[in-house]
């Protein structure tokens, strides 16, 4: 397959990162690896999405301190960003929620088809009426307008930094219709953007659990978008897949990483992470990176809490 030809691919990672691990860090890089490895993917950039904080976990600190260690996490990364979205919400957003939004806000940006993982061809651009001609978005700074794969690529690249904590300019990309003078342009859904929301395999498990999610929400997240798993502490996730109706529906949807089960990073979570902090565990090096502990020490957090 061709760069152009290849589902691109932007992984959404939601949660309480609290705090953010090396774990985290390390999920987001063994998917993009394994989806390059199967030659069918091409991963464009990661989002980091804390939760908002009325989700009322226990333990949880502010939004403000979970964005600012986030940020401090991915700093010298090149292609996993922080989106403050969620937790700038008035209360909490379902996953399906975020989701969507990113969605939506990715298709405004780009003008690119961002596509469910099931009916790529048919699916209709979000808010345009069906069996009508689909407009693009043209950069007006490209002196040759031929909007061609490679520069709607990099339009999605570019932009995906700058909706990430920072809303992009709305006067960046003219409103064009595809007929008006481009004449036989390559039509821009060629290149197929997908969001696929990347989790641990204890996020998949939650599925199972009777009640916690609403059933309608399952579908549009695995049916709609698609589920990348990095399973964590030897999941049997062939098992959990097959305990839940929605998940064996749609389990061509769901892509399971082929991880390491004995990686370090495999056993990394935020509970292990703040009972290192409140027990002075040297160990904690091992789970967070040293901007973020640092940061927890200046801020005194999780030192003198439980949870």
């Amino acid at each position: 397959m061709t760069e152009t030809t290849k589902t691109h691919v932007i992984l959404l990672s939601c949660g309480s990162f609290n705090p953010i691990t090396k774990g985290h860090i390390h999920m987001f890089e063994k998917a993009r690896d394994h989806l390059h490895k199967t030659g069918r993917f091409i991963v464009i950039g990661g989002i980091i999405s804390p939760v908002h904080d009325s989700y009322g976990k226990p333990g949880l600190v502010s939004s403000r301190h979970r964005l600012t260690m986030c940020q401090l996490a991915v700093q010298s990364s090149d292609w996993v960003r922080v989106d403050p979205w969620e937790c700038y919400q008035d209360t909490w957003q379902t996953t399906c929620s975020v989701l969507e939004h990113h969605r939506d806000l990715m298709k405004r940006v780009t003008g690119c088809i961002l596509s469910n993982v099931n009916s790529p061809s048919t699916t209709p651009v979000i808010g345009q009426p069906q069996n009508q001609t689909r407009p693009i978005y043209q950069n007006t700074n490209i002196t040759d307008n031929k909007p061609t794969a490679i520069k709607l690529l990099g339009k999605v690249s570019d932009s995906l930094g700058k909706i990430c904590c920072v809303r992009p300019h709305t006067d960046r990309f003219t409103f064009v219709d595809e007929n008006a003078n481009l004449g036989t342009a390559m039509r821009y859904e060629e290149i197929e953007l997908r969001i696929l929301l990347l989790c641990g395999s204890d996020l998949l498990e939650s599925f199972c659990i009777p009640g916690l999610w609403k059933e309608s929400d399952m579908e549009v997240i695995v049916g709609d978008f698609g589920i990348v798993v990095v399973p964590r502490d030897n999941a049997d996730t062939e098992r959990i897949m097959n305990h839940s109706s929605v998940l064996r529906k749609y389990k061509g949807n769901i892509i399971v990483v082929k991880d390491d089960m004995n990686h370090p990073m495999s056993i990394v979570s935020s509970t292990k992470s703040r009972l290192a902090l409140q027990h002075g565990d040297g160990h904690v090096v091992d789970y967070l990176s040293q901007p973020v502990i640092d940061y927890i020490l200046q801020s005194q957090l999780y030192i003198n809490t439980s949870g």
